[in-house]
């Protein structure tokens, strides 16, 4: 009986197979980051830029595709100027993530409690940013405020957002059911085109959300509406239920029965 040398099978069978895995889990892990990054703009302009180069190539377009070969340099260069944002933050999407991690991090507790708390401050018309941690680390971030790692209830996030106390202007970071820290501030959003009537609190949401995976619900000071800001976008004036219904989606929140002793929903 013949069978196969190992040489073959490594040369013809793995290496081709591992190539193909490798790649393909490259692209999709560069998708996700130009998803999350809005860098799809980024996509569309070389990708038109390409298919004209083609156009002209295949046509035998000699005079556009003199200009295209003289200008090639010029044109790297002012796509990097001009999508400079999405550049960075793909670069800092990469630096930051866990390429091997497909969870969506550590499932939040208290789900309900954190909505009582934030229909309370919604209806008192007090400004909050509550940020719920993934897969990237918010080192940076969370040095920025005071660290408390205390246990998450509807109580404290209306003690420090429900009052004037020294950490009710900035961010309250969440992971795994603890308050990790409180003040903290967070990046404001460079887009152009957001709206004139968003203050530096919805900016601040955004401006987050653009370079990491985190969510953000914020409410606002001046009309109590709630949002959600997550994947370089903001979701404004949304439901309760629209805002739970998301929560449990994005961080893998499963309903779980209330233990003897919880502390119940706070009500205004």
């Amino acid at each position: 009986m013949n069978f196969l040398p190992d040489s073959w099978i490594l040369n013809e069978l793995i290496r081709p197979a591992l190539d193909i895995i490798i790649l393909s889990f490259l692209i999709y892990r560069i998708y996700l980051i130009f998803v999350q990054t809005r860098a799809v703009q980024l996509l569309k302009g070389a990708f038109f830029v390409v298919l004209v180069y083609a156009l002209a190539f295949f046509l035998q377009l000699n005079t556009l595709l003199w200009i295209m070969n003289r200008l090639a340099t010029v044109i790297v260069i002012i796509i990097a100027i001009v999508f400079q944002p999405e550049l960075r933050n793909i670069v800092m999407r990469i630096g930051q993530g866990n390429w091997f991690n497909f969870s969506s991090g550590d499932k939040v507790q208290h789900l309900d409690s954190i909505l009582s708390a934030v229909e309370v401050l919604a209806g008192r018309r007090r400004g909050s940013l509550i940020c719920f941690m993934r897969r990237f680390g918010m080192k940076n971030v969370l040095d920025t405020g005071t660290r408390i790692n205390a246990d998450l209830s509807a109580s404290m996030l209306i003690t420090i957002f429900g009052h004037d106390t020294p950490l009710h202007d900035g961010a309250v970071i969440l992971q795994a059911g603890k308050i990790l820290a409180a003040g903290c501030f967070l990046p404001l959003s460079e887009q152009a085109d957001i709206r004139r009537s968003f203050g530096s609190r919805h900016r601040a949401a955004l401006g987050i959300a653009e370079v990491s995976d985190t969510v953000v619900l914020i409410v606002s000071e001046e009309t109590g509406a709630i949002s959600l800001a997550y994947d370089a976008n903001l979701y404004y004036d949304l439901t309760i239920e629209e805002i739970r219904s998301s929560l449990k989606k994005l961080l893998s929140v499963k309903e779980e029965p209330q233990e003897i002793g919880e502390e119940p929903p706070v009500e205004e």
